[in-house]
């Protein structure tokens, strides 16, 4: 009897403890923002509630953070114990004491990759002892892992402190662009990392790989482009899996994991090329698609896909959400995945059912030779789209001073809706290339309500026949290569278009040195890829062209001198036969969208019943404001944050503001302008008793000035 009592005492206190534990554990994880996106659901949402409607209009700048690294930065911060850890515009690391912005640590390597944009940094702590805290992140076409109290390498990862992303990915992506934008997704001691590759033609694949987060090394790697006799296989000809002009389907804006269920939700993007899918016909699994794989063995649970043949790089732009709604008074664990066509897909999360019917609708064909569009795509019955679906002559701008020119222009291109293909005439893209939604993805709510801010932008593509040198001994000249490669994005003569975020190229000499540029033709910066296809007389020849100097054949260090002809990688027909002749948005003479507004809005959507809360233009141009039109909507990009006080904090607009909406009804409650453009995702969390939003403002996006700011909010 005793022993008994004594067993039920011992029982009773193991229990006591363990929910203590539990508690304080859960305690700490609603003070903090542990993860990219605020937790494993990435549905952007806190339980804080200390800043709410009555008190939002009283908050102030707490502090601030120079990175003195300038230039766009995408970061979600994560706050974890009381540190904050984010990355600068050029992808290095660090630390802050979260509540007075002091530096505790900087992370930075000599001869590291500053190309390339980052939204953040993973965390994970040893499940015994706790003592082994990692920071995980990566720096060009490597994964590192630090020491999360001083920012050292962890020598023992990898090789001295980082592991390949090319690991799993073949021979042919070895030499290719490879890089990760977006924070792996933690699941016990592996990492599931996303990718962003090349969407050209020399694009890496783009396989989810999982890689040991103490050693480094590569646990299981899924193809998204499958081999023979795996599943998908006949969804492809059957040489695409080793075409090198064929890639991509990769997942690059990162992952929703159930941790419980050990399911991790990978929303995948189109396969490459991208704008021609002649040598891919076929559905293509698993390109465009929401995967429900075994966090642990990379075992494929179930699969939606929702665009087919993809050739409009409709990729999936966030990564999903993971909610719970009511249906028939049944509460169901679903899974949502919004897109850049402005659709709302949602999926039970074990299951994969649609929660609501989805209906395959007849799409345009093509008069591409070659090319073969998939004759109908998904389109979900509810939520309606967030996002229009049509244009029309009507649907052009009111504002434009030179609407017939608009007029004329819609007239000549093609456009038949939302699937549209690419053409030689030019074709209109609607919705267009950044949105709908964009990376910055929505949040949602305990109520299973979705949160989004949506883009309206039209734009214009038009595709030209591919000129292939027809001997190695006759290289293209650097006015050819221009036109191949640079010229759909900056234009035939180098003007760019730094609205839709394609700088001027004219007098680059003058901004830039020779060496800068050449490492950015290499390497890609921001989402420019690196042009891993061209050899490195090609890259020279090119950089000759744009600094207006004759074409040389320099001896580059430590390498033989290089003869015209020589190490072109592409002296035989490709399967990709077109090229990009025209890549720009459709705007009026004065540099707005060219479509009437809203140009951008904002939207709660309750996903159980599939109805709208609200919605509302999102966004302003202060020129236009100041002649007295306003609620015209913006672009932005980055994503809001939603509290259980009720509140809606977004900045992601050129206007430089960060806003505070009521969630309920979509009332604006506060505002205030930052020091540079806040084109990312802003974070919540509690330290020392006080509330606080923090959000980075890089600018250097929209034709927005660069920024190098991280700026926390908090009540006097």
């Amino acid at each position: 009897m005793k022993r008994a009592i004594v067993s039920t005492l011992l029982i009773g206190l193991l229990a006591l403890t363990s929910a203590f534990l539990l508690r304080t554990h859960t305690v700490a994880k609603l003070m903090d923002w542990p993860e990219y996106l605020g937790g494993p659901d990435r549905n952007h949402y806190s339980l804080l509630r200390q800043i709410d409607s009555t008190n939002v209009s009283r908050l102030q700048v707490a502090w601030e953070y120079a990175t003195k690294d300038s230039g766009q930065m995408q970061c979600n911060p994560i706050v974890v114990n009381g540190t904050l850890y984010g990355m600068t515009a050029s992808c290095q690391p660090f630390a802050l004491d979260a509540a007075i912005g002091k530096e505790r640590w900087r992370w930075q390597k000599a001869g590291a990759v500053a190309y390339n944009n980052s939204r953040g940094v993973a965390y994970w702590q040893a499940s015994a002892g706790y003592t082994d805290q990692r920071i995980l992140f990566t720096n060009g076409s490597w994964l590192y892992a630090i020491d999360a109290s001083t920012g050292q390498e962890i020598t023992s990862f990898g090789e001295g402190g980082r592991t390949s992303l090319k690991a799993g990915l073949g021979a042919v992506s070895q030499d290719r662009f490879v890089v990760s934008n977006t924070p792996g997704t933690v699941f016990g001691d592996l990492l599931i990392m996303p990718l962003r590759v090349s969407d050209g033609v020399d694009p890496a694949f783009g396989h989810i790989q999982a890689f040991d987060i103490k050693t480094g090394k590569l646990v299981w790697t899924f193809r998204t482009i499958p081999q023979p006799g795996e599943f998908g296989y006949d969804t492809w000809p059957k040489e695409a899996y080793r075409n090198p002009d064929i890639g991509g389907a990769n997942n690059w804006p990162g992952m929703a994991i159930d941790r419980p269920r050990g399911i991790v939700y990978v929303p995948t993007g189109s396969a490459a090329a991208d704008y021609y899918g002649g040598n891919r016909v076929g559905s293509n699994l698993f390109a465009n698609c929401l995967l429900a794989l075994d966090a642990q063995t990379g075992k494929r649970r179930w699969h939606y896909q929702f665009v087919h043949h993809d050739i409009l790089d409709r990729d999936a732009p966030a990564p999903p959400n993971l909610v719970t709604i009511t249906r028939e008074g049944k509460r169901i664990d679903a899974v949502a995945q919004v897109t850049k066509h402005g659709l709302v897909f949602l999926f039970d999360r074990v299951t994969g059912k649609p929660i609501y019917p989805i209906t395959e609708k007849p799409a345009p064909g093509s008069d591409i030779p070659g090319e073969k569009p998939w004759p109908t795509q998904p389109v979900p019955s509810l939520p309606a789209p967030y996002a229009r679906q049509t244009l029309t002559e009507a649907d052009l701008s009111p504002y434009a001073e030179n609407r017939e020119e608009l007029l004329a222009t819609l007239r000549k291109s093609r456009y038949e809706g939302a699937f549209t293909p690419h053409s030689k005439q030019g074709t209109i893209i609607f919705p267009g290339f950044d949105g709908g939604a964009e990376w910055g993805g929505a949040a949602a709510d305990p109520n299973g309500i979705l949160y989004l801010n949506s883009n309206e932008m039209a734009w214009l593509v038009k595709l030209a026949d591919v000129e292939m040198p027809t001997t190695t001994a006759q290289p293209p000249t650097g006015e050819r290569l221009y036109a191949a490669n640079c010229g759909a994005c900056h234009g035939p003569e180098r003007k760019g278009n730094p609205t839709g975020g394609y700088p001027s190229l004219v007098d680059i000499g003058t901004r830039r040195k020779p060496e800068y540029i050449h490492q950015v033709i290499a390497n890609g910066k921001g989402m420019m890829p690196a042009f891993s296809h061209l050899s490195e007389v090609q890259r020279q020849t090119l950089v000759a062209y744009l600094l207006n100097r004759p074409a040389t054949t320099t001896k580059e260090p430590g390498q033989a001198a290089k003869e015209p002809g020589q190490l072109l990688k592409q002296p035989i027909p490709t399967t990709v036969p077109y090229r990009v002749a025209l890549f720009t948005k459709f705007l009026d003479s004065q540099g707005f969208p060219a479509i009437r507004p809203p140009w951008g809005t904002l939207n709660a959507i309750d996903l159980s019943t599939g109805q709208y809360r609200w919605k509302i233009p999102f966004g302003e141009y202060p020129e236009l404001v100041a002649k007295g039109f306003t609620k015209t909507g913006a672009e932005s990009y980055g994503g809001p944050v939603v509290t259980a006080s009720g509140l809606l904090f977004i900045a992601g607009t050129k206007d430089r503001k960060i806003r505070a909406f009521n969630s309920r009804t979509g009332k604006l409650l506060w505002q205030h302008e930052l020091p540079a453009a806040g084109f990312a995702t802003p974070s919540t969390y509690e330290s020392g008793g006080k509330q606080y939003v923090v959000i980075a403002c890089g600018g250097d996006k929209l034709g927005a000035p660069k920024g190098d700011r991280f700026v926390a909010f908090s009540l006097p």
